[in-house]
């Protein structure tokens, strides 16, 4: 594990900045429910190419 001294450098505190950024957006991310594309919604023909 890193120490405090550690955050308190500039290389430290990206780290920090990182950590959060990526447990905010996992966070979001959960909570999201999204609807199918438009285009998987319309029917459409199937050819086969010789």
């Amino acid at each position: 594990m890193y120490d405090r001294q550690f955050f308190r450098t500039r290389l430290g505190q990206a780290a920090m900045v990182s950590i959060i950024t990526m447990t905010a957006f996992v966070a979001l991310s959960t909570q999201l429910q999204v609807e199918p594309a438009y285009a998987t919604t319309i029917a459409a023909e199937q050819v086969e190419l010789a």
